[in-house]
């Protein structure tokens, strides 16, 4: 979108890939009616205090859910846990933060786990499954940079949160959308306010977004995204537990488990001459504005990516920023197709044409909530917009 930052614009290709193969069917989550007896404040206040509030430490269960529209999806074997797993089925998470630079999250599977651990500048994931570990970190040289400029580590495999998707869509706020208060409720034990944004557009698929917002903390603690139509929301995140508190030392920590493979990756820091002036990746444009915003990238490799051909990743806009520098390509013919699960057990071709429509301009994949368009001339468009006007912007 227009006014993203440019690391979250970095990260459409991702986004892009939750978005087009999420069907859910779980239950939402569930928060309990609560006495109107809260300090009163103004839809304005509460947007304000969300974004000034500090990060806290705390410690909970998180819930992601999702109901998109889309058919069954073809994922076979893919029981352990893994980020794949966002992309079918609801999914449990716990997670730990110091609220400064340290922090865990576990995805959770019947029988598996896979984590995602930060400290400082560097960071590491786990899949029980595969009983692998990947270790990100700066090469020496960069750490003097990254402690002036506190960024996060880029990592495959991040997990969502409940304030990573309210992030999202406050920045929309002021310019696209309006805001009003709902009954106040108990979301995860905690006293919550909980603000309505409603887009002004009248052609986005978005129909009102829900933050509930703890009422000591100002953090969010759960977002839903509703599309116009529905009686559930289409999409949430939220926690079913939480508490404040620094979690111990050993939790934040990470060792990898005996007799785990290690793969260790070295993330350089992007220069400044890296990172477009626009913080959009060369071979994408961006058109329309706030919740009609259409991202378009070209030049994308679709046959080789549905192949699972590593090499095809480099004609992805923004690949290589996401991953630090120039240095990328380097790195993802290292990281290798399997870095971030088992995903060469997915059948992409299969679930690609499962999940998408044939349509003049190439294939469509129309959700409650965005839509996605491959053209036949390699490009893909992305917008919380129907499919048709995909294809309009398209031709």
């Amino acid at each position: 979108m227009s006014n993203l930052s440019p690391r979250a614009r970095w990260a459409v290709p991702a986004v892009v890939g939750v978005v087009v193969a999420a069907a859910f069917v779980a239950p939402p989550l569930v928060a309990s009616a609560s006495s109107d007896d809260l300090p009163t404040l103004t839809p304005q206040q509460l947007v304000t205090a969300v974004a000034d509030a500090k990060d806290q430490p705390l410690s909970g269960t998180v819930v992601y859910t999702a109901r998109l529209g889309l058919p069954s999806l073809p994922l076979g074997d893919m029981a352990g846990a893994s980020p794949v797993n966002l992309l079918d089925g609801s999914s449990t998470m716990r997670v730990w933060t110091d609220g400064v630079d340290r922090s865990r999250a576990s995805l959770l599977g019947a029988t598996s786990e896979y984590s995602v651990v930060r400290d400082g500048s560097q960071a590491w994931t786990y899949s029980s499954t595969d009983d692998a570990v990947v270790h990100y970190a700066l090469p020496a040289k960069d750490q003097a940079r990254y402690d002036a400029l506190a960024q996060d580590p880029t990592v495959e495999g991040d997990l969502p949160t409940p304030a990573a998707a309210a992030t999202s869509v406050l920045g929309l706020v002021e310019q696209f959308s309006t805001v009003s208060l709902d009954a106040q409720s108990t979301v995860a034990g905690r006293d919550a306010y909980n603000l309505v944004v409603t887009p002004k557009s009248t052609t986005t698929l978005v129909g009102h977004v829900v933050i509930s917002v703890d009422a000591k903390t100002s953090t969010p603690l759960r977002v839903q995204v509703w599309d116009r139509d529905s009686t559930a929301p289409a999409l949430e995140v939220g926690f079913t537990d939480v508490r404040f508190a620094t979690p111990s030392a050993s939790v934040l920590s990470f060792s990898a488990p005996a007799g785990a493979s290690t793969k260790d990756v070295t993330v350089p820091l992007p220069a400044a001459t890296d990172r477009p002036a626009a913080g959009i990746p060369e071979g994408t444009t961006v058109t329309g504005t706030g919740w009609d915003t259409v991202v378009q990238a070209s030049g994308v490799d679709v046959a080789g990516l549905l192949a699972g051909d590593t090499d095809a990743l480099a004609s992805v806009p923004g690949s290589q920023p996401a991953i630090g520098s120039k240095s990328g390509q380097k790195l993802l013919d290292e990281f290798g197709a399997d870095g971030s699960g088992k995903v060469r057990d997915l059948d992409l071709g299969t679930l690609f044409d499962t999940i998408t429509t044939k349509v003049p301009e190439g294939r469509l994949i129309e959700t409650r909530l965005a839509s996605v368009l491959v053209t036949d001339d390699g490009r893909v468009l992305v917008g919380a917009v129907p499919g048709a006007t995909l294809q309009a912007d398209a031709r």
